[in-house]
């Protein structure tokens, strides 16, 4: 049943990877220049914001679609507005990425909390958003800090973000495979 919820262990372990190489790969170039840092992100929001708005409208869940869907719709306009101007300065860079990080926070809360009887583990959900909704606050406390700082914070979250994600992957299979076991047991 979390499944249902999460879009499926596969496109989380997707999102997670992804998540992971956005991640270290700003992690090894720190240096990397606003330019390339906005195309990077645009591109990774893209592609994150697209599974997102597919896993709600493919996949058969009854609830958290609406949060799913506005998560992964507000991935998709940040990373056009990076791609259609990457001009845009660093603070306006920053607080692009602070009111996502907001609003996947808040869904990933929101999404804890309604599954926090029917799953297990659902803490791994929850750190989820608490991380996003933490990157949000940094960002938005601190939008002088420098484009280097930035980058080192951004490349943080979106690893730990990945890792978390790959273990909520993993967990869902889990759970998925024990239940096909015992369905396959009860026959």
């Amino acid at each position: 049943m979390l499944w249902l919820f999460v879009g499926g262990w596969r496109w989380l372990a997707v999102r997670g990877v992804l998540a992971i190489l956005f991640g270290v790969a700003t992690l090894v170039w720190p240096g990397v220049t606003l330019w390339v840092l906005i195309l990077l992100w645009g591109a990774f929001m893209l592609v994150d914001g697209a599974f997102g708005l597919v896993a709600a409208i493919t996949d058969r869940v009854e609830r958290n679609r609406g949060w799913w869907a506005l998560a992964g719709i507000a991935g998709i306009a940040a990373g056009v507005i990076a791609l259609v101007w990457p001009g845009v300065t660093a603070l306006a860079l920053l607080f692009i990425i602070a009111a996502w990080a907001l609003i996947v926070g808040i869904s990933q809360l929101a999404t804890a909390v309604r599954l926090r009887k029917e799953i297990e583990h659902d803490w791994v959900i929850a750190l989820t958003g608490v991380l996003s909704v933490a990157l949000a606050v940094v960002l938005f406390a601190s939008p002088g800090a420098g484009v280097l700082a930035i980058t080192w914070a951004i490349g943080w979250f979106a690893t730990l973000f990945g890792v978390l994600l790959c273990v909520l992957a993993w967990r869902v299979w889990r759970q998925s495979r024990e239940r096909s076991q015992a369905d396959l047991a009860s026959r």
